[in-house]
């Protein structure tokens, strides 16, 4: 009986993992030092608040989320465009002879890394969808491939049934093995719709907006689980 006593006993000091203090010291530094170097910065940057003002696109970001949805009217037309903040995670380190660009002061353009972006585009009169897989980069997009959906709902779904279905359709050919008058007239077509330059520019910057305001709630809920 005593033997298991001092069991019982040794069970319970030893309930909290020897780490957990270490641990969430580590992290309050970490989320204080992340707070502090935005302690100055608006609630709202200029960049975002001019996006907003031009009230062309609304912006659709769910916290706890990594992609965003861009969502517009155009016509009798609805623009839909997806992008992940991922992509600035997985982006590869700038390549040896860049960095000595860089060192040889030559500017390098800024949010070089790529951040892939798809749009489909629906008509409210019509039957099927437009979809679009680009990759932003340095301020343009650069088309993948452009495919036709006769079901709408098909090509706009995000549901696991609807991505199956897809892959066995024809998605149509690479855009650079295209006429290069047919390139030209898509890309005018779609710099009509909005998705041009300055929608390009903004991609980027609300993708390191957004990772940020991210990485600091993740600080925040494994410190609060590592405490409770």
């Amino acid at each position: 009986m005593t033997a298991a006593r001092a069991f019982s006993a040794s069970v319970c000091r030893f309930s909290e993992g020897s780490t957990d203090v270490v641990l969430s010291q580590k992290l309050a530094e970490e989320l204080k030092y992340e707070k502090e170097a935005v302690a100055d910065a608006p609630e709202e940057p200029e960049f975002l608040k001019t996006f907003k003002e031009e009230g062309i696109w609304e912006i659709q970001d769910v916290a706890g989320n990594d992609e965003v949805t861009l969502v517009r009217k155009f016509g009798n037309e609805t623009i839909r465009m997806m992008f992940s903040i991922a992509d600035i995670q997985n982006a590869e380190e700038e390549p040896e002879y860049e960095q000595e660009a860089a060192e040889g002061g030559e500017e390098q353009p800024l949010h070089s890394y790529p951040i892939r972006s798809s749009f489909s585009i629906t008509k409210a009169n019509g039957k099927g969808s437009i979809n679009i897989d680009t990759m932003c980069q340095e301020g343009a997009f650069i088309i993948d491939n452009m495919s036709y959906y006769r079901d709408a709902q098909l090509g706009t779904e995000l549901t696991a049934e609807a991505d199956w279905k897809r892959r066995g359709l024809y998605i149509g050919p690479q855009f650079d093995t295209l006429d290069v008058s047919v390139q030209e007239e898509i890309e005018k077509w779609l710099q009509e719709r909005g998705i041009n330059e300055n929608l390009a520019m903004f991609v980027p910057e609300y993708s390191e907006y957004k990772e940020q305001k991210e990485y600091v709630r993740w600080l925040e809920n494994v410190k609060n689980f590592v405490d409770a």
